[in-house]
């Protein structure tokens, strides 16, 4: 559609793998084997359509991540000092005038995220639009943007570090996905890893031939 093609030239896709995924056992989440691919390769696939380039947020196996065929950068701020991090590096790698933040961990992204996020902030003349599924908002889902570097340089630089301290800072706009809550899954736990791999299979086409229930 017209109005997508126009709106993916705008922004720049940040995938963020950084973090430590303790409650994974420390694995490193985006490379976890999902249906025969890595975590990273799902989030890719659905991230693609929506943006005009992508960057990812690794602090560790940054070769790994580079055969996705993508730019991979850490975090400027040492330490594992979460999402904001690897998203201010990324506002400074970005020639688009918006970045659009995932995490690794969701495969089930939304094809519209963009375009929503895109319309959402702009209505509202907003600096930032987040995610909110009805029922929780999910911060690190957001179209962000490029200016808002130098405030959240000052910010992490200051010590600060829980994202909604940051986003309460600026012009905020809060974007419904009330229709699709089930797209903001993240995979925290090998558990929630193997219910994703279920829901995977389901989604799967039938080989040819098979004979359907």
């Amino acid at each position: 559609m017209p109005e997508m093609l126009e709106t993916r030239t705008q922004i720049t896709g940040l995938i963020l793998a950084g973090g430590r995924a303790q409650r994974m056992g420390g694995q490193d989440k985006g490379l976890l084997p999902l249906a025969g691919q890595p975590l990273v390769a799902h989030v890719i696939a659905a991230l693609a359509p929506q943006v005009c380039d992508i960057v990812i947020n690794a602090n560790r196996n940054a070769a790994a991540y580079s055969s996705q065929g993508y730019r991979v950068f850490a975090d400027a701020v040492g330490g594992y000092c979460g999402p904001l991090a690897g998203i201010e590096s990324g506002l400074g790698l970005m020639a688009t005038p918006y970045l659009l933040s995932v995490p690794c961990d969701s495969p089930f992204l939304p094809p519209t995220l963009g375009q929503r996020l895109y319309a959402t902030l702009t209505a509202a003349d907003a600096e930032i639009a987040v995610v909110h599924d009805g029922e929780w908002m999910h911060p690190v889902f957001a179209l962000i943007t490029r200016g808002l570097r130098s405030s959240l340089s000052r910010f992490l630089a200051s010590g600060g570090r829980k994202i909604d301290r940051w986003y309460a800072q600026h012009r905020l706009a809060i974007a419904d996905f009330s229709d699709t809550p089930e797209a903001f899954v993240n995979l925290n736990t090998p558990e929630e890893l193997a219910a994703a791999e279920v829901t995977m299979a389901g989604r799967r086409p039938a080989a040819a031939g098979a004979i359907q229930p």
